[in-house]
């Protein structure tokens, strides 16, 4: 059996006739803390070429927020007033729905630094608002990031994460909100630096800062935001703002369309939806 090792006889048994115990020197009591030191250097030098490795790969890895939804499946059923039903389509879902699923989904496609997107945004909160909270439409949002190659830089693709990141924590329609508040003017870039969109999270308020820095700081949706940018360019669907309304595409968002107009559009299109839904065809074609 092994033998204890007492306080007082380090190399030999208790009582013992071993060697003296020889006095420690100050390198030898300052070794133990030189060797933690040299530990705690290479486990953060490690963390630092991790972390930057982790960093160059969020712009290729979509890692979609909280709560996304895919496009909206609508029956058509016999009507002849039906529209096309969209089909789900492959990939990462990029709406960012603001309400539960109900029969008219209202899809807006904005760009955090266009200012035809604040435009848009200040002209139809109440309307979107009322919509909302009467449960008459699910809302989802879409970001987009042309305006970045409009005036050159990021600003549009790092507010775009910052807004997931939000979305992370249910706090997405409150950060949206002020940063069309003190929306930059676009050709300074100003939403690319991560101060200011800090600065918005801590006025959209309920943020835990500790969660939404290193989303923001490591760009972790980025690959999400760019894939976005691509479904959006490849449609073909235009400038920003744009409205589709149960996946069908609202004309004249930039001219002729109002308020009352989308309201009403949104309340034709519910009916219409409900209506088609208590066909017996439609019931077979919702749950298939």
């Amino acid at each position: 059996m092994a033998e204890s090792k007492g306080p007082g006889n380090e190399g030999g048994a208790a009582g013992g006739g071993g060697t003296p115990k020889r006095k420690r020197g100050f390198l030898d009591r300052l070794r133990p803390y030189a060797v933690g030191t040299t530990a705690i250097v290479v486990v953060f030098g490690g963390s630092a070429l991790i972390g930057e490795h982790v960093r160059s790969t969020k712009d290729d890895k979509v890692r979609e927020p909280s709560g996304v939804a895919a496009a909206p499946v609508v029956p058509t059923g016999p009507a002849d007033t039906a529209t096309p039903s969209p089909s789900a389509s492959p990939g990462p879902k990029l709406g960012l729905p603001v309400r539960p699923t109900i029969p008219v989904t209202l899809t807006v496609y904005v760009d955090l630094r266009s200012p035809d997107s604040k435009a848009f945004a200040d002209e139809y909160e109440a309307t979107l608002t009322q919509l909302l909270t009467t449960g008459q439409v699910e809302l989802q949002y879409r970001l987009v990031t042309a305006s970045d190659k409009q005036y050159g830089g990021s600003g549009s693709k790092e507010a775009a994460n910052a807004a997931a990141c939000a979305q992370d924590q249910g706090r997405f329609s409150q950060f949206m909100r002020e940063v069309w508040k003190h929306q930059p003017d676009p050709s300074s870039d100003t939403l690319s630096h991560k101060n200011f969109l800090k600065e918005m999270a801590r006025k959209a308020g309920k943020i835990k800062m500790g969660n939404f820095e290193p989303c923001l700081e490591q760009g972790d949706h980025n690959g999400w935001v760019t894939q976005s940018q691509k479904a959006f360019a490849a449609s073909g669907l235009g400038q920003v703002p744009v409205l589709e309304i149960n996946g069908k595409a609202v004309k004249d968002v930039h001219s002729t369309l109002t308020p009352q107009k989308l309201r009403k559009m949104v309340l034709d299109e519910a009916k219409r939806v409900i209506a088609v839904q208590a066909t017996p065809s439609a019931t077979s074609t919702l749950l298939g």
